[in-house]
């Protein structure tokens, strides 16, 4: 749409009593990031892009730019943060999915669950629950992440990157 690329992230199929039906839809551009809202007349065609997904793995950041490498060919190539979609959980040889449109690299995704230790977060205290709130923690990669109260300091646990959400301990 509009000479550029877009994802859809969600979409509501509307048939209203009276006139046609149409489809309201929130789109991401793929290029710049940005969500908007579109609706679509029932018949509407769009064109659709031929996207291709290849796993690359993550190097290191050299401080500007994050380096990725092709496990077939070895080739490294340097991308800038705004590309990467779930930055603050990259961690060392982490496989990453490249999305290429025309032999050009146009977005990278982190998994959609990684594992990763905790750093720090406040210590627990009597009368503490499992349930019933919860406390920041700062695990290996930076990221902060809401936890349970019983987590601990060097506990490893597994997050749902897609919306920064503690899903268990792991053992």
């Amino acid at each position: 749409m509009d000479n550029d690329i877009y994802t859809i992230v969600d979409f509501q199929h509307v048939k209203p009593g009276k006139g046609g039906a149409f489809v309201r839809s929130s789109i991401k551009n793929l290029k710049t990031g940005r969500t908007i809202d579109k609706t679509w007349r029932a018949g509407e065609r769009m064109e659709q892009a031929i996207l291709e997904r290849k796993t690359m793995q993550y190097l290191y950041n050299d401080g500007t730019d994050y380096w990725v490498m092709d496990p077939e060919t070895f080739e490294q190539v340097a991308v800038a943060k705004e590309q990467i979609e779930g930055v603050k959980y990259l961690k060392e040889n982490m496989d990453l999915s490249v999305i290429v449109h025309n032999e050009k690299m146009i977005g990278i995704e982190v998994p959609n669950f990684v594992e990763l230790e905790v750093t720090e977060t406040a210590g627990s205290e009597k009368g503490d629950t499992a349930s019933g709130g919860g406390k920041p923690a700062t695990v290996e990669t930076g990221a902060v992440v809401t936890v349970p109260f019983f987590v601990k300091q060097g506990d490893r646990i597994k997050i749902d990157t897609r919306n920064d959400q503690y899903l268990e301990r792991v053992k």
